[in-house]
């Protein structure tokens, strides 16, 4: 009996001995933070729409002369440069026809020199008398129909250097190759469709809106566009919108330009931030204080000299930045931006840097 209630005893003892080391160790050591202070602005609500990737401007590419393809220098998605070679015709017999041309331009000349000085001698004669008129014409004549032949020949080697030229078929500007119709071997002929090519510089964000929210949005207005292919993020601007709004939706596409972009497919996924109300005071919080629990955002603030727990309903991003609607933020009110990562509520903190 008496050994139960030593051992009892020792248990109690034990028991307290933990009860006292995990109260010690459940009260954390101040954690070294460093802060932001919170500013208040007015600033519109904005929500992300979502649109599609087009180009604005496209150049349905065919050809002007007949030919063999020689050279395709295309492939489908592949970028070009202004003035690059696309397509290439075959110009052996043309190259001939140039040379048989330049022969006749050579013999033309001659012939004119012949004529020439042929008609000088009559017209001198004539005038003397020791010609007769008819004569005088008929050397005329010669001069003159050798001259024409001389222009027709001259015109029909133009006409084949220009055709020569149009053997080539180059970018009208920097662009994509969106369909291609045509390869080494084909025959092509004039105002057959080869290709399709769409501006790299040209690139838009088709995105529909509802019509109520045009009165907050203006051309010539920045917004942030995210690429979802890339998670790439970039400013766009409003330039247009369609002149038609949906029967049904009344919806309203905005046209919005963006850089030009390497890898872009038509039609692919683009989210765009867009104001939807008036401006109203927003907390601006570094994107640096916010942490995640349990699937929401919140923020440490310091009140007096301890970490609290507070939630974030983020309305507008803002770049490095976000804007907030709760109305416990106040100008002025210190957020920690860095050794938040551990914190509890509550945790007594030491602020060693403001930022």
């Amino acid at each position: 009996m008496k050994k139960n209630r030593v051992y009892m005893f020792q248990m109690v003892a034990v028991f307290f001995i933990l009860q006292t080391t995990l109260g010690i160790a459940a009260e954390n050591p101040p954690a070294q933070v460093v802060i932001s202070e919170i500013a208040v602005k007015k600033m519109p609500r904005e929500q992300d729409f979502l649109g599609v990737l087009y180009y604005e401007r496209t150049s349905q590419i065919s050809s002007e002369v007949s030919g063999l393809v020689t050279t395709a220098k295309i492939a489908q998605g592949q970028q070009v440069k202004k003035n690059d070679p696309l397509i290439v015709l075959d110009t052996e017999l043309l190259e001939k026809e140039i040379a048989i041309h330049q022969n006749q331009m050579e013999l033309s000349k001659l012939n004119i020199d012949h004529l020439e000085k042929n008609f000088a001698r009559m017209e001198a004669l004539y005038k003397k008398g020791s010609a007769s008129e008819m004569v005088y014409d008929e050397a005329l004549f010669a001069y003159q129909n050798a001259r024409l032949n001389q222009l027709s020949t001259q015109t029909n080697l133009e006409k084949l250097l220009i055709q020569k030229r149009k053997s080539i078929i180059n970018a009208p500007f920097d662009g994509v190759i969106l369909t291609k119709n045509v390869d080494s071997g084909s025959w092509v002929s004039p105002g057959k469709l080869l290709l399709d090519i769409g501006s790299v510089n040209d690139l838009f964000v088709k995105v529909p809106v509802a019509e109520t929210l045009l009165r907050y949005l203006k051309l010539g207005q920045t917004v942030d566009v995210n690429i979802h292919a890339y998670n790439t993020k970039l400013t766009g601007v409003i330039e247009n919108l369609s002149p038609f709004a949906d029967e049904k939706t009344k919806n309203v596409f905005l046209k919005i330009r963006i850089s030009s972009l390497q890898k872009v497919a038509q039609n692919m996924s683009a989210s765009v931030r867009i104001p939807t109300g008036i401006s109203e005071p927003l907390a601006i919080i570094p994107r640096d204080a916010l942490i995640k629990f349990q699937g929401k955002d919140y923020v440490f603030a310091i009140q007096k000299e301890k970490a609290v727990m507070l939630s974030v309903n983020i309305v507008r991003y803002m770049g490095t930045e976000i804007g907030a609607d709760n109305a416990h933020f106040i100008p002025g009110m210190q957020v920690i931006v860095d050794g938040n990562e551990r914190l509890r509520a509550g945790q007594p903190v030491i602020v060693t840097g403001k930022k």
